[in-house]
């Protein structure tokens, strides 16, 4: 009788990986939204703080007389050395501390809610590296999506309340190349927070034993 040897598993590249992955967040379209959804408003929040602070910079360096009326109705001080005070880098802190927390949770989520798939999947022969691979890409483009949203978003609210406040000073003294550095600092911000926190939750369920995966209650 002829000795057959079981050739080794191999790990699945990253483009196939990438390919099951997009595809799993095109079936689950809804579902990802909803996850998005904490992600969005974080980056939101953050953006539109280092937008609105880079707006009020060019604007108090303006120094026209009847844009610091209005800058002062909207209690800006603009006798401050800079308009990036105390309160605003609170503020910053804050949406910054938000964004950390909003995008950990929502990709915790993303991941521990499905360890009853993955332990199917893992009692059908799939590698644990596999399992790294797709959830972790799967969690980090709905982190990277919800940030490039949640900028769109943030920019379009701190433009807007600029133009209600500030009216057609807004444009006339818009700092483009300070907003473009906010967000990029946004998309940093948002997509590396994302990334970072689709690892743990990746690996760990990866790690499971497909028996105890699948006794998780839904």
């Amino acid at each position: 009788m002829a000795n057959h040897n079981i050739e080794e598993q191999v790990g699945i590249p990253w483009g196939i990986a990438f390919t099951v992955s997009w595809s799993g967040l095109k079936r689950r379209f809804m579902r990802s939204l909803i996850t998005m959804a904490g992600v969005i408003l974080a980056i939101a929040f953050l953006a539109y703080m280092l937008i609105s602070d880079k707006i009020i910079v060019a604007l108090v360096a303006a120094k026209d007389d009847e844009l610091n009326d209005l800058l002062q109705k909207s209690n800006v001080d603009i006798f401050a050395s800079s308009a990036t005070d105390s309160m605003m880098l609170l503020l910053i802190g804050l949406s910054l501390l938000t964004c950390l927390v909003g995008i950990i949770n929502s990709m915790l989520m993303a991941v521990t809610e499905r360890v009853k798939e993955i332990g199917t999947l893992k009692c059908l022969g799939a590698l644990d590296s596999f399992i790294v691979k797709t959830y972790f890409i799967e969690s980090s483009l709905q982190g990277v999506i919800g940030t490039i949203i949640g900028i769109i978003l943030g920019l379009s609210v701190a433009v807007g309340i600029a133009l209600v406040n500030y009216g057609a000073y807004t444009f006339s003294y818009l700092p483009l190349n300070g907003i473009v550095i906010s967000m990029l600092a946004a998309l940093v911000i948002g997509s590396g927070i994302s990334v970072f926190a689709a690892i743990g939750p990746a690996y760990f369920a990866a790690r499971k034993q497909p028996v105890e995966a699948m006794r998780v209650e839904e």
